[in-house]
């Protein structure tokens, strides 16, 4: 770990030992995508932003409560020599620690965090459940649709999208194109 901040493959690591559903890897990875995409277009280093992408929900699977979640990863990765901006960054997907959302990252992290889990969950209702069978305008229906998946916050993800300067449109669609870049690793 270097500055506090493990590497890519260092991330990965982590996630693995910690994670051990797929699906929460999967979504770890697609979180990743579109955080390395946001990365891209603001011009920033797309290896700490994806390392924030991997490791925002390393630790949900042991410690799913809000009173745990990501605090117990917190104290995780401080022991392996995390660096505070590293631990602030991955509080900042989650509301309920009172983060302030202070900078690109810790924005973006925010904003793709419940969207990524929302279009794979579009994904997973096509007839070939498939990434490249979703469009923007299917994403942006199935967010009109209060019952699909219910237990996403709407209001999260266009709050998501208004901090990062974006449309809703055009969240979706950097959001959707990072997961479709990165469809086979998902096996979507």
């Amino acid at each position: 770990m270097q500055d506090g901040i493990p590497s890519v493959p260092e991330a990965r690591a982590i996630l693995e030992e910690f994670t051990a559903s797929p699906n929460l890897r999967k979504h770890a990875q697609a979180v990743a995508a579109a955080m390395r995409a946001y990365a891209d277009s603001f011009g920033e280093p797309p290896a700490r932003w994806e390392v924030v992408g991997l490791l925002h929900d390393f630790d949900y699977e042991k410690f799913p409560t809000l009173s745990e979640h990501p605090f117990r990863g917190a104290e995780i990765l401080r022991s392996c020599g995390a660096s505070d901006e590293l631990i602030k960054d991955i509080f900042a997907h989650a509301p309920h620690t009172k983060q302030p959302r202070d900078t690109l990252l810790r924005k973006a992290i925010f904003a793709c965090d419940e969207l990524a889990g929302f279009i794979v969950a579009v994904a997973l209702v096509q007839p070939h459940k498939k990434l490249s069978e979703v469009t923007v305008g299917r994403v942006l229906k199935k967010l009109r649709q209060t019952r699909f998946a219910a237990g996403v916050s709407r209001e999260d993800i266009e709050r998501g999208a208004i901090e990062l300067g974006a449309s809703l449109p055009e969240h979706v669609g950097t959001v959707l194109a990072a997961l479709q870049g990165t469809a086979a690793e998902l096996g979507l």
